[in-house]
């Protein structure tokens, strides 16, 4: 985008005409291509260009927000004004001269995926789904969705912020469907990262095809999942599901100012078992919800949240860190031009510990292992969870035994966090797209094996039954 910084400052200046304590416009050119191929054939093909820019005042804390895509300079002045109309008469605030943020990530693709022809991304699709369909004659159902995202924004404001980032995403999905005569199971994998095209290597999309399929025919002969309070380990390739659910959210800055997180006003004390460390990190090389900034120009940092099961802080984008008289951790984001930036999480996981997984399940003579996560819901006022489990084991006698299905997980955020009683030296990344406030967000989850001594398993056997 080729805007000129006395340009935007005259943009912002009008934005601030009539008081004011912070103003800031964000430029987009996003360019973006959804794949999909289902029922062996490809299904869906869309591609699109979208070019637009957002205006925004903050006051006392209340926000004034407009678009347009219209990129000319009277159209920015135009929206600018609309917003200014929305401040009451003050003192108008002086424009500080831009500087350049600084940012030590690099997230630059090796392969542009706009140089690889559509055939060819058609082709890997296929040979995804052929090889899913190999591993079994009861895979009934394959999809494949491909994704790619690139993003040229540009980030200035009345503080003298001035960053422009390039943004590159690419991710690809399948879901098989295993049917044997009244009994069907699904199982899901997916690759994705900030990263170009060479992160969808062909042999890593078939194993990744082959991997579902697998999945999906073993849970065919799954048994129901017994019911009751008992031991549940979370294998690290389930993900980070539960942090970022259970826990994730509730440390945004903007749930815990309204009032609406299990963790406001807890600094300070134990949310977590000794040895529980949660982070997020949006400068992880290549992950997906990694960026270089955040969409109000700030670098991306690495946040320590909880540190030895100690509450340390929040996710902070730059009002609710004026509310809270401390500097934004770079988690504003938003979905485009179109939706004002909200406090999000980026790369969030727990960290490891210094188990072995095989020690931990060796060491739990009864109890559930989830090896793969389904959706859930959460109430982030309170902490309460209920989570399905789409692949999940019984452990008998320190070893895994036989494939449940149908079990839920039912507990509370903090009092599972405190019911961590083994971590492993292992990690696994999940990846996503985390809806708030009607916005999407990218972002990457993960956590390393765990133990959690009790947690309510919901499953259509009882436990005696199923000892």
């Amino acid at each position: 985008m080729e805007w000129t910084q006395e340009s935007l400052r005259r943009v912002l200046a009008k934005a601030l005409e009539n008081g004011g304590d912070f103003a800031d416009v964000y430029l987009e050119n996003r360019h973006s291509l959804r794949m999909v191929r289902e029922n062996q054939q490809l299904d869906k093909v869309s591609i699109g260009t979208d070019r637009g820019a957002g205006v925004r005042v903050v006051m006392s804390g209340s926000t004034a927000y407009a678009y347009t895509n219209d990129l000319t300079e009277e159209g920015l002045l135009e929206i600018a004004g609309v917003v200014a109309k929305a401040v009451e008469k003050g003192e108008q605030k002086k424009l500080k001269p831009f500087r350049q943020a600084e940012s030590n990530v690099q997230v630059a693709p090796a392969i542009d995926p706009r140089q690889v022809k559509l055939a060819g991304k058609a082709q890997l699709l296929e040979k995804a789904d052929e090889a899913a369909r190999a591993v079994d004659k009861r895979v009934t159902q394959v999809s494949v969705v491909y994704r790619e995202t690139l993003q040229d924004v540009l980030i200035a404001n009345s503080r003298g912020y001035w960053a422009q980032d390039n943004r590159c995403r690419v991710a690809l999905a399948i879901m098989v469907i295993a049917k044997d005569g009244e009994i069907m199971q699904t199982a899901y994998e997916s690759i994705g990262g900030a990263a170009g095209f060479e992160l969808l290597a062909e042999e890593s999309v078939l194993e990744a095809a082959r991997k579902a399929a697998e999945v999906a025919v073993r849970m065919l002969s799954a048994k129901p999942a017994p019911s009751g309070k008992m031991p549940v380990v979370l294998a690290a390739e389930a993900g980070g599901t539960m942090v970022h659910e259970a826990c994730g959210h509730g440390l945004e800055a903007d749930l815990v100012q309204k009032g609406v997180s299990v963790y406001a006003g807890k600094l300070g004390e134990q949310v977590a078992a000794k040895g529980v460390t949660v982070i997020d990190d949006a400068t992880l090389p290549n992950h997906y919800g990694s960026y270089r900034y955040d969409d109000e120009g700030i670098p991306a940092q690495r946040t320590v949240l909880i540190e030895d099961g100690i509450l340390k802080g929040y996710m902070y984008d730059l009002l609710t860190a004026e509310k809270d008289g401390v500097e934004s951790t770079g988690n504003g984001r938003r979905e485009s031009y179109h939706h004002r930036p909200i406090p999000r999480m980026s790369n969030t996981f727990i960290a490891p510990g210094t188990d072995k997984a095989e020690d931990i399940i060796a060491d739990t003579p009864y109890g559930l292992y989830v090896t793969k996560m389904g959706g859930g819901q959460v109430n982030t006022a309170t902490g309460d969870f209920v989570f399905e489990v789409s692949q999940g084991f019984l452990i008998r006698d320190g070893a895994v035994a036989e494939p449940v299905r149908g079990a839920t997980l039912t507990g509370n955020g903090p009092e599972a966090l405190k019911l961590i009683d083994r971590i492993g030296n292992d990690q696994g990344f999940t990846i996503g797209t985390c809806g708030k406030n009607g916005q999407g967000a990218p972002v990457c989850d993960a956590q390393p094996t765990i133990r959690i001594k009790e947690l309510v398993v919901g499953g259509i056997a009882d436990e005696e039954d199923a000892q």
